[in-house]
């Protein structure tokens, strides 16, 4: 009898660490400026894969599960405007695909989204094993959608552009009928669904309609992902310049496959 008590409270202990590890892994994880520890690493391969375990048979069953992820970044909208010409030279995607040489896409899956966060941050099934590392661009076939944040050996977090987090700046390309006009993507508007974009020159002549694309500035992503089309414009109170309101064509409630662009080394 007294075996069996102290049986129950070895297991009752266990439980208690468990639980107390898994508030640590998600206090850390919270801290979305910091790459992954040894421990959170581990922590998320063996959680992606029993994530990955449980929703095969809803992938497997999927309407999109044949769909050709290259696509993701290859559709011509989502190429530089300088190479336009270029572009209607070509026919089909390997040719498209020497268009972008400095670039190779590895497809992957999104596995978990935190609800708390919804439009932060998403988890897919593809990590360092598979050559990602943090900074890299992620696209669908609707144009960029975010980058890689956080790197696990078989998993990697990706920080979408509708995230909240102030310090989450990307630079951007306008495309108007003067030329090109640089900018920095910044925030999100869950009302009107709609990205923020600041630093616009009050004399910069952008219209509604007009093309923004990432302007490869920084080096981290190439030059030309298609990100929207300006729907709003509006002068700050001084007129010193212009806030633009981004209409993309990604809805960012449903994302389940990603193009991450990795550097063709």
């Amino acid at each position: 009898m007294y075996y069996g008590k102290k049986k129950k409270k070895k297991k009752i202990l266990v439980i208690i660490f468990s639980i107390l590890f898994v508030f640590i892994m998600l206090f850390f994880s919270f801290r979305l400026d910091r790459n992954f520890g040894s421990l959170e690493r581990l922590f998320k391969d063996i959680s992606v894969s029993v994530q990955k375990i449980f929703m095969y048979p809803f992938t497997a069953l999927s309407n999109n599960k044949d769909e050709d992820l290259s696509k993701s970044y290859l559709i011509q909208k989502n190429v530089n405007s300088s190479m336009a010409k270029e572009i209607e030279e070509l026919k089909g995607i390997l040719e498209l695909n020497r268009t972008l040489t400095e670039y190779k896409p590895v497809n992957a899956t999104v596995v978990s989204r935190n609800k708390s966060y919804w439009f932060n941050t998403i988890t897919v099934d593809k990590g360092s094993k598979n050559g990602i590392k943090r900074d890299m661009a992620v696209v669908t076939k609707e144009g960029f959608v975010g980058k890689v944040s956080k790197v696990s050996k078989s998993s990697c977090e990706v920080k979408l552009i509708t995230s909240f987090d102030v310090n989450y700046k990307v630079s951007v390309s306008i495309t108007t009928n003067n030329g090109d006009t640089y900018a920095i993507l910044s925030g999100y508007n869950k009302k009107t669904n709609t990205i923020k974009v600041v630093g616009v020159d009050k004399t910069s002549d952008v219209n509604k309609g007009d093309v923004v694309l990432t302007s490869g500035l920084g080096g981290l992503f190439p030059r030309g992902i298609y990100i929207g089309t300006v729907d709003s414009i509006v002068r700050d109170k001084y007129d010193l310049s212009k806030t633009l309101y981004i209409k993309t064509s990604q809805d960012f409630n449903n994302i389940h496959y990603v193009t991450i662009l990795k550097e063709n080394k």
